[in-house]
């Protein structure tokens, strides 16, 4: 990773209109949407729909050829509903798509193109019409989705679960295991009474860690100066000279 030859304030000046960004462009989008969240290139993020509720420190990563997105296509106007807990994590190009319901659980963590939908949109027999039948979609507390696992409707997966890359899960999931292919099957069991590390611990006082890592951008972009930053822009190659 190149280091970063931004001065401290101009760094705090980029992340303070990321955050006013998210605020005024992806708020009103949500019905709510917690406090210390982190949403890294917010212009890359994309919310519509109805009843869509987030919780409080959740960290969206968008990149130009991979997007965030959250949506909820109701069956009727007003319906469909999508909730987000606490200190969930969705990396570039992690989406969820809801019909009629679905629930993400705290410290839950999408790894990149990890998709969750709870309809598939269209019948088999009638290309124009979704299945009557609401299935709905609960992810647990903790879960993890690996790289472009993909979640389908219907699905409960219990907490501390892992979804291996690539996987296709079409069934429930018990907490508590690894599951890996197409369609998912239980691969490893994991050990219940062993502590979990979670979203949650590290983001147990946002408002300290946000304290904190301001002090160490501090510490470690020290000395920058603006007119060197400036010159890299214009001469990317000046980088790589000491």
């Amino acid at each position: 990773m190149r280091k970063d030859l931004r001065p401290w304030w101009l760094k705090k000046l980029y992340l303070r209109f990321r955050y006013w960004y998210a605020e005024y462009f992806l708020r009103p989008e949500c019905e709510s949407l917690g406090p210390y969240h982190t949403i890294m290139k917010p212009w890359y993020v994309k919310i519509s729909g109805n009843n869509i509720r987030i919780g409080r420190s959740f960290t969206a990563i968008g990149e130009p050829m991979h997007r965030v997105e959250l949506g909820v296509w109701g069956r009727e106007e007003g319906q469909g509903r999508l909730e987000i807990g606490d200190c969930v994590l969705m990396s570039p190009g992690s989406r969820i798509s809801a019909s009629d319901e679905i629930t993400i659980g705290d410290g839950t963590m999408f790894a990149n193109g990890a998709y969750v939908t709870d309809s598939d949109w269209h019948q088999i027999y009638d290309r124009t019409e979704r299945d009557p039948r609401p299935t709905p979609v609960h992810i647990g507390k903790n879960v993890w989705l690996g790289d472009h696992a993909t979640v389908l409707k219907g699905v409960t997966i219990g907490e501390n679960s892992v979804v291996a890359a690539r996987a296709v899960v079409a069934r429930d999931v018990p907490a508590n295991v690894v599951v890996a292919g197409n369609p998912a099957k239980v691969v490893k069991e994991l050990d219940p009474e062993r502590e979990f590390t979670t979203r949650m611990d590290y983001f147990a006082n946002p408002a300290e860690l946000e304290r904190f890592f301001d002090a160490i951008n501090a510490e470690v972009l020290e000395g920058n100066s603006f007119w060197r930053w400036l010159w890299s822009v214009v001469y990317p190659g000046s980088k790589l000279k000491r």
